[in-house]
This record gives structure tokens, C-alpha cells and sequence, in this order.
């Protein structure tokens, strides 16, 4: 035991403020310990490596991940966000059509400014490929339950975006790299396509339904069949922070690929240096994106109350298809973690299967990618804690008021597909009212 006179010292202070804050901050130092481990030791967990990471991480650490989101959602809710298709469509549409159609301007005002003197044109390219894969597949799940938002919808859209992402992301390939983007067009690449898209999309459901899939469905039937083993587990071995650990683990596995592939040594220190701020910069600027279009200001203009018998049929009937649009926060979270996010695991394969393993540029395209994956997931644990304060700002916690003793980081079920935008919060707030007058 330390004595108190230790305790009493400065030095004693400040060093239990550093212990702390690294405890505290643990998610970002186990990953900065994982690059640097993949920095030096490349071999080890790279895709086809030492440790055959295409299977202990790409199958093994994503399926952990996905059988405790089964383990802690309720299949009621899992069916009902399915159903969700208004959600569908905004996802979707910001992932794949509104965030690749910026980047592809984007970089065709670099490339003209620049015109390769200082930023590679096929780092562009890169750039214009990334934002045009799928969302991730295993980071936005952690990511909303550490925020407290609507998890099951983005589980819900991680599987419905990847299974699309086969298809879709191609096709956006083929129509943003023509005229004086011909040069980065897989069609006209020396090396050829090395896998048909037909196996391609086979490799991805594979993929999706051994890593995604099954472990849902596991634990979907554990959840029913022993309800009240699954809890104590849940909160018994923290089993949120073992998603976390995982996170980081398929983060290991994509530096190490980039480092044995040799991908930053392919591009100048100036390309890396503007990829890695414009990666934060663009990210943010798409979560605020993502924002403004889960909650349109001019739905509530247009529809400020709900319709009554008085309403005209035209408002009732708009009311009802536009109104659900206003998202409320915990599926506003989704949309804000699922729009922005890029995955790795699916698009090195795309990258790969397009433009060929042995193609030169490989590495430069490969580039954008995974510096982006990095740096979403970076970015993305700093934002959770403040999109967790702003779902509950002005409102109790319901968890609190029926069990105080529950920990801060066990997921929620999130039965939440209301629409009806701050409706929710009022409600919250009724009831706790309703509870404090008892």
C-alpha cells in the first residue's frame, strides 16, 4: 500500500494523472502499440501472413464482434429496422452517391491545379475508388453502441451495404474514371483483372455471411433461448471493450498488408502528409453532412404538428411519407457513423480484384484507403463521447432511473425506429417526471 505522504507528493499526482489518462485513452494506445508493431513486424499479421489474418481477424475478430451484437439486440427490433427503408435510402445514398461525388470533384480541382508536380494522380484516383466502396463493416457497429445510438439499424446497413457494395462500387468505378481519368480505369490497366466480379461478389457474401451473418444468428438464438446467461455475460466480462479490442486487431491486420505491400514508400512524404489531413478534414465535414440530412430544418417547417381529422388529405399524406425523414437521434448516430465510413476489408479486395495483385500502382491506390480507415476510426472515438452527451442533452437516461448501477459502456437495446423526430425526448422527459413524482 502506498502511504499517504507518497500520495500527498507531486510527483505521486501527476503520475497517476498519466496512468489514468492512459487508461482512460486505452482504445488509442493499443492501436499506436499495433502500427508500430505492424510497421516492424509486417509479416506477421498481414493478409496471407504468419498469423493467416484473412482468417484468425478478417473472419475470426469480425465474427466476434457481430455475435455480441446478437447477443445483445432483440429480434423484434432487429426485424423492425430491416424494415426501415427510409433509413436504407438515406445511408445508402450518402455512402455511395454523395460522398463519391465530392471526392470525384474534389480531385479533379487538385489534378488540374496540380497536374502531378506534387500529388500523384493515381493517389487521387485512390481517393476516387475509396469513397466509392461500401460502408465498414465492423467499426460503425462499435462505434453507435459506444454512443448509445441505434446500433441494429447500422447493422442493419453494414450487411445491406456490403452486399450492394459488390455491385455498385464498380460500376461508380467505371463511370467516374473516363475522359481524363482514363488513365486510372481498371479496363485500361497493363496488369488486367484478376478475379471476374461474379467470384468477386461470391468472395464477399462468403465473407459476409461466415463473419456477419452466422455469428448474428448465433447470437440471436442464445439471447432467446438463455436470456438471462446472455445478460450477466454482456455486463459481467464488459464484452463492449472485447468489440473494441477487436477493432483495433482488423486495424493491425490492414497496416500490416499496406506495410508489407510497401504502399507509403510508393508515394512522396508531401502526398502522405496532405492525404492524412484531408482524410480528418473530409470526414468531419461528411459526419456534419450526414447531420443536415437526417434532420432536414425544412421538414419541420413544412410539417410542425401532426395531421388531425381538420388536415387537409394533401398534408396528411405528405406528413406521413416526408415527416419520417427527421430522423431522432439515435438513428441520426447511425447515419452519422455509417454515411461517412469506408471499409477496408471489402475494398482492398475490389482495389485488388480490379486493377490486379501485381499491378505497380497498386500500392499508391491502396494508399487513400487504408489511411482513411485508420483515421475514421481515430476521428470517429473522439466524436462518439459527444454524440452520446448530445442523444441524452436534455433528457434523463432511462437506464439510470430504473438501474443505477449499470455500466457506462453495456449496450443498450436500441428499440428505436420512432420518427417523429424530438418527440422521443419529450417523452423521456414525461416519463421521468413521472418517476420522480413516485
Amino acid at each position: 500500500m502506498v502511504s499517504e505522504s507518497i500520495k500527498a507528493t507531486k510527483w505521486y499526482k501527476g503520475l497517476k494523472w498519466v496512468v489514468d489518462f492512459l487508461i482512460g485513452q486505452w482504445f488509442f494506445v493499443f492501436l499506436g502499440i499495433f502500427i508500430m508493431l505492424a510497421y516492424f513486424f509486417p509479416e506477421f499479421a498481414k493478409s496471407h501472413g504468419t498469423l493467416k489474418a484473412q482468417y484468425v481477424i478478417s473472419y475470426g475478430a469480425v465474427a466476434l464482434i457481430f455475435l455480441i451484437s446478437g447477443m445483445s439486440m432483440s429480434t423484434k427490433d432487429l426485424a423492425k429496422n430491416m424494415l426501415n427503408w427510409r433509413a436504407h435510402f438515406t445511408v445508402l445514398t450518402m455512402s455511395f452517391l454523395i460522398t463519391s461525388s465530392i471526392i470525384f470533384g474534389f480531385a479533379c480541382a487538385v489534378k488540374r491545379a496540380n497536374n502531378g508536380s506534387t500529388i500523384d494522380n493515381y493517389l487521387l484516383v485512390g481517393m476516387i475508388v475509396t469513397h466509392s466502396c461500401p460502408t465498414t463493416v465492423s467499426s460503425n457497429v462499435v462505434m453507435t453502441k459506444q454512443a448509445h445510438g441505434n446500433d441494429i439499424l447500422t447493422l442493419c446497413e453494414v450487411f445491406i451495404g456490403n452486399i450492394l457494395g459488390a455491385f455498385i462500387t464498380p460500376l461508380l468505378v467505371q463511370m467516374y474514371l473516363q475522359g481524363e481519368w482514363r488513365f486510372g480505369n481498371p479496363a485500361y490497366q497493363p496488369g488486367g483483372v484478376d478475379i471476374p466480379l461474379t467470384t468477386l461478389y461470391g468472395n464477399v457474401m462468403k465473407q459476409l455471411g461466415l463473419s456477419v451473418f452466422v455469428p448474428l444468428f448465433v447470437g440471436q438464438v442464445l439471447q432467446n433461448v438463455f436470456p438471462k446467461q446472455v445478460k450477466w455475460s454482456l455486463t459481467t466480462f464488459k464484452l463492449s471493450k472485447v468489440g473494441s479490442f477487436m477493432l483495433i486487431l482488423i486495424m493491425w491486420q490492414s497496416f500490416s498488408t499496406a506495410f508489407s505491400q510497401r504502399a507509403f514508400e510508393s508515394v512522396s512524404h508531401a502526398s502522405i502528409i496532405f492525404i492524412c489531413f484531408f482524410n480528418i478534414a473530409i470526414y468531419l465535414f461528411f459526419t456534419a453532412l450526414s447531420f443536415a440530412y437526417s434532420r432536414p430544418w425544412f421538414i419541420l417547417k413544412l410539417f410542425p404538428t401532426e395531421p388531425t381529422v381538420e388536415s387537409s388529405k394533401a398534408y396528411t399524406i405528405c406528413y406521413k411519407l416526408f415527416r419520417p425523414f427527421y430522423y431522432n437521434k439515435r438513428d441520426t448516430v447511425s447515419v452519422m457513423l455509417c454515411g461517412p465510413a469506408k471499409t477496408a476489408a471489402l475494398g482492398v479486395s475490389l482495389i485488388s480484384s480490379q486493377y490486379g495483385s501485381d499491378n505497380p500502382k497498386l500500392g499508391i491506390l491502396l494508399v487513400p484507403l487504408v489511411l482513411y480507415q485508420a483515421e475514421q476510426v481515430f476521428t470517429a472515438q473522439i466524436l462518439v463521447n459527444f454524440m452520446k452527451k448530445w442523444i441524452y442533452y436534455g433528457e434523463a437516461k432511462a437506464e439510470d432511473i430504473e438501474n443505477p448501477t449499470v455500466d457506462e459502456e453495456t449496450p443498450i437495446n436500441n428499440n428505436t425506429t420512432n420518427y417523429v423526430g424530438e418527440e422521443q425526448s419529450s417523452n423521456s422527459r414525461q416519463d421521468f417526471d413521472k418517476v420522480s413524482a413516485t
